[in-house]
Formats: C-alpha cells, structure tokens, sequence
C-alpha cells in the first residue's frame, strides 16, 4: 500500500517549480505515476508520483514557450501531436528529481469549431 509520503518528493518538486518560477503563467497542474526506467526485483517496472503542468488557453503556446525555457527543455525534446481541432506541444523532463511532463493545448491556425478549414 502506497502512502501520502510516497507524493513528498512530486510535492517538493512542485513547489520548487513554482517558487522559481512564480512570474509564469499559472498551469494546470496534475500529479500521477509516472513509470522510471529502473526495473523491481521481479523485471516489472518502477513508479514514481510525477507531475504534469498543462497549459490551456488562447496564449498557451506561449506559456508553453516561457515554462519551456524556464524548465531548461532543448526545442528539439519538444513533440508535437494533434488529433481533430486539438493539437499539443509535449516535453518530458525531470525537475527537481521527479518526472514533469509539460503540455501546451492549442487549436491550429485554420480550424473551427467544426473541425474543417477555415
């Protein structure tokens, strides 16, 4: 069984982000397991408490930008995905030991509500 300590470490981490950073766009932050690359005695995977800072609104690609940079993200680990009138910037990193995923919605230049050309 889990405890609330096993979030200490996400916790610190989010109030690191934030304390550092606290001129930036506010996200929407989320916590949840995020697998590492280290392996249990019996070969299954290991969690860890992650976190997720996700950016919505008409200027999130540019708070996608800020916190980018801030966080230290080369442009080139930024992936981009889309999927009907949404698209997505995702970056994968560690922060302050824990994993953070940051997530920029946007809907792409040219799409409407209807998801056609415009």
């Amino acid at each position: 069984m889990q405890t609330a300590s096993t979030l200490v470490n996400a916790a610190g981490a989010l109030m690191a982000a934030l304390t550092a950073h606290a001129d930036l766009p506010a996200p929407r932050v989320t916590t949840g397991r995020a697998v590492t690359t280290e392996r249990d005695p019996d070969d299954a995977p290991v969690y860890v408490w992650g976190l997720t800072f996700g950016l919505h609104s008409a200027t999130a690609l540019g708070d996608f930008e800020q916190w980018r940079q801030a966080l230290g993200i080369d442009p080139a680990d930024v992936d981009h995905d889309a999927m009907g009138t949404t698209a997505w910037l995702r970056a994968d990193t560690t922060y302050a030991g824990v994993p953070l995923t940051l997530l920029g919605y946007y809907t792409p230049t040219g799409t409407t509500t209807e998801g056609t050309a415009s």
